[in-house]
């Protein structure tokens, strides 16, 4: 299973970014996927999923800025980030919990690479 995450990059304060993470290897519309993010010095921490059922669920900080969504026929969920502040700065990692393709697979959680994304003020 690969989870390649896109997207990141530097930002002004207030402004918005679109994060994209490609699943393969994995039998994507059965899939929950998400999104965590680790900020230097913290915790890595939720920020998002979306079910296989497309029903979304948001950590409170991120409420109403950002949305998550999700293309099956690409195999692709977008992260889209809006009102961006200097407290969301972090690299976030795209997740996946699903069955592998393949014979004799089970459900599993899988992390793709981060991305970086940086918030000026």
């Amino acid at each position: 299973v690969q989870l390649q995450a896109s997207g990141g990059g530097l930002v002004q304060a207030g402004g918005s970014l679109r994060l994209s993470c490609l699943a393969s290897g994995i039998i994507f519309g059965d899939s929950d996927m998400g999104w965590y993010r680790q900020a230097p010095g913290k915790q890595r921490e939720f920020v998002a999923v979306i079910t296989s059922a497309s029903s979304t669920a948001y950590a409170d900080s991120v409420k109403g800025r950002f949305t998550l969504y999700r293309d099956n026929v690409k195999s692709t969920v977008f992260l889209q980030l809006n009102k961006l502040t200097p407290e969301d700065t972090a690299v976030y990692y795209c997740y996946a919990r699903g069955v592998p393709t393949g014979p004799h697979g089970s459900r599993q959680s899988y992390w793709g690479q981060g991305t970086q994304v940086t918030v000026s003020s």
